[in-house]
């Protein structure tokens, strides 16, 4: 006779199984913000169980701010894919960020707003090297001004795709975000879909895309970092 009390090993398993697959894991530039809340949390609960717990709940938001879930990218080598999670802000021409000396011609650009309820992290657009990368500091306006574009601190990369096509990336800090995370440098390879960094507490990201290409999103729409495809390159790019 067994003792149905006892929590079966293969039980356990599976539930552990399952909350892997279920609970994304947490980008590494968050722990230091994670361990801090935690730590108040503890210090907090020395003088007040309810604020203890609401400490507790505060780091699991902050834990959940900032996830990395796993993504799925097209297969597709001819399109350009969200950077970032968000929602499509601005679809129009504008002339590339200046530091990267990529032309003074308007090129198409494909904005996307990210609130403080949206993943974080920003992805590979495409596949191919990095040939530059560019930060420049600057304002925290509001990311959803037009201004921000221009006037926010903003780190920028040129991609050039394995066919030659190149596609600028822009990460622009916000109202609130005051810090932009960068983990890659020039020179490197980058497959899409790939987390190459973040930005803090709300922001944008902006694409710039060559001449020729055909923008598939509109002004609203939603956007998944790494999966929804946001334009097809010209012919032959």
């Amino acid at each position: 006779m067994t003792d149905d009390s006892r929590p079966r090993s293969g039980t356990i398993a599976h539930f552990l199984d399952l909350a892997k697959s279920t609970v994304p894991p947490m980008h590494p530039g968050g722990r230091p913000f994670v361990a801090g809340a935690f730590l108040a949390s503890l210090v907090l609960r020395r003088f007040s169980r309810k604020a203890g717990v609401l400490g507790m709940i505060v780091t699991a938001w902050v834990a959940w701010f900032f996830r990395e879930p796993k993504r799925v990218a097209p297969a597709r080598t001819d399109v350009v894919t969200a950077a970032a999670d968000g929602t499509v802000y601005l679809v129009d021409t504008a002339v590339p960020p200046a530091e990267l000396e990529w032309g003074s011609e308007p090129v198409q650009r494909v904005s996307v707003f990210l609130s403080i309820f949206d993943v974080h992290v920003q992805r590979a657009p495409v596949s191919g090297e990095i040939t530059q990368v560019a930060y420049r500091p600057g304002k925290f306006l509001s990311a959803d001004l037009d201004k921000a574009s221009e006037d926010n601190e903003r780190n920028s990369l040129l991609i050039r795709t394995d066919s030659g096509a190149e596609v600028v990336v822009v990460q622009i800090a916000g109202l609130v975000a005051r810090r932009i995370l960068c983990q890659v440098t020039a020179g490197q390879r980058i497959e899409v879909g790939q987390t190459y960094g973040l930005i803090r507490f709300g922001s944008r990201v902006d694409i710039y895309l060559p001449k020729g290409s055909t923008v598939l999103v509109q002004q609203g729409q939603r956007t998944i970092g790494g999966e929804t495809v946001l334009a097809e390159l010209p012919a032959g790019a």
